[in-house]
């Protein structure tokens, strides 16, 4: 298995890319540490992985708070000693609203759930990985941080660009240290939040413009997620894999 032993976190694990990014590492033999602010749907995902004998760890993380991301990444260095690969999936957007529309309140939650969570998880998991002279980083980006495909609220577009930024400006950092950080750009992808963010006509509209005439499944996200969190993927960082069924082609 690709990742007998190894460590792996994930942020926004309760349900959706997360979910399915948690379910894909543990077949592939790793210990996983699920986090999300959803306290119950991530301990349903850590038990779902128990019972297929996956040792795992659902933990409650608000993950653009400091204090909580540093004592869930101390509760899985006291359990198993270190952290192999950091995926960083949390936040997303609830509701379809033009500039003018957003507060600035909305925009400020919108960039920290998804942009400074991932600052704030890497710069916890970092010193482990610089000690242990290896790691594995992996953003989730967004096809709306590649080009204007489809319409997102500009506080979401904004943050995802942000973290595609945040990737390569990392992974010059760290590169001789033995630490890839690369990014996944999804295009739209069917997953609850995503199919409720839009009435079933718009979100037709959307899969018909996707050259391959389909929305992605998170499955087929989280799979390549788990290809540039593995050895095969090496000699890869500071890249941002598309994963769009051609929905923009950078």
């Amino acid at each position: 298995m690709r990742f007998d032993g190894r460590v792996v976190v994930v942020t926004g694990a309760a349900k959706g890319i997360g979910a399915a990014t948690a379910e894909a590492f543990g077949r592939e033999g790793a210990r996983v540490a699920a986090f999300d602010i959803d306290g119950g749907g991530v301990e349903t995902v850590a038990a779902g992985l128990a019972a297929r004998r996956v040792d795992a760890l659902g933990l409650k993380v608000d993950a653009t708070s400091a204090v909580d991301v540093r004592a869930a990444v101390d509760a899985v260095l006291s359990r198993w000693g270190r952290v192999d690969v950091l995926v960083n999936n949390a936040g997303g957007f609830a509701v379809m609203r033009t500039l003018e529309e957003t507060d600035e309140a909305e925009w400020d939650a919108i960039v920290r759930s998804k942009l400074t969570s991932a600052f704030l998880l890497c710069k916890a998991v970092v010193p482990i990985m610089k000690r242990q002279r290896s790691g594995r980083i992996v953003n989730l980006a967004s096809v709306v941080a590649r080009g204007g495909a489809v319409r997102v609220p500009a506080h979401y577009a904004a943050a995802k660009a942000g973290v595609i930024a945040l990737t390569r400006m990392l992974a010059l950092e760290v590169a001789d240290l033995g630490i890839t950080v690369n990014a996944v750009a999804p295009g739209t992808t069917a997953t609850a939040r995503v199919l409720a963010a839009r009435t079933p006509e718009d979100t037709a509209r959307v899969a018909a413009a996707i050259p391959l005439r389909r929305l992605g499944q998170p499955a087929e996200i989280a799979e390549s997620i788990l290809f540039l969190a593995s050895e095969a993927a090496s000699f890869v960082t500071g890249a941002v894999l598309d994963v769009n069924g051609g929905q923009e082609m950078a």
